[in-house]
């Protein structure tokens, strides 16, 4: 059976955010999209034992934008994971397959670098209508999904370093 809501997860399954300091990067361009994943992150992120003092959230000007601000954060004590949220949509140009390929392998070399969890919320639509559908609508809130990674990877990261 396909899912058609890819935002509905088991509440049980996913781990305490009481401990952590989550930043939340969400792009100003795209807004209506934007706006909505980052409502979506972070009120999961609340509803799942993160403080509201301990949401950090930042605005940057597009999607390309993410990389640079989640290495900026990463690179913090206090910060414990990255949630980039950004919305990419084709156009007539080649521009959108520059933008994602940028956008997906600085945010994974990111992670990689800080050895944090950075979350790539990013939708890299055909429409609007497809963003949409994803920032709220018909096939859920990837917001919402991106805090649910963060928080299951922050405890991922605290079982991992407590290995011998």
């Amino acid at each position: 059976m396909k899912k058609t809501n890819l935002s509905d997860y088991d509440p049980t399954a996913v781990p305490s955010g009481q401990p952590y300091t989550v930043a939340v990067v969400a792009a100003e361009w795209n807004p209506e999209v934007t706006d909505a994943m980052l409502e979506g992150a972070v009120s999961t992120l609340r509803q799942n034992g993160v403080k509201p003092e301990n949401i950090r959230i930042y605005r940057v000007p597009g999607t390309y934008e993410l990389t640079y601000a989640a290495d900026t954060l990463a690179e913090l004590d206090s910060i414990d994971a990255v949630i980039c949220i950004g919305c990419v949509i084709q156009g007539e140009t080649r521009h959108f397959e520059f933008i994602c390929q940028a956008v997906s392998q600085g945010l994974s070399n990111v992670s990689l670098a800080n050895h944090k969890p950075v979350i790539f919320s990013v939708l890299t639509c055909d429409t609007m209508e497809q963003a949409l559908d994803r920032a709220g609508g018909r096939h859920g809130n990837k917001g919402v999904e991106g805090a649910i990674a963060a928080l299951k990877m922050l405890r991922f990261t605290d079982i991992a370093v407590s290995l011998p």
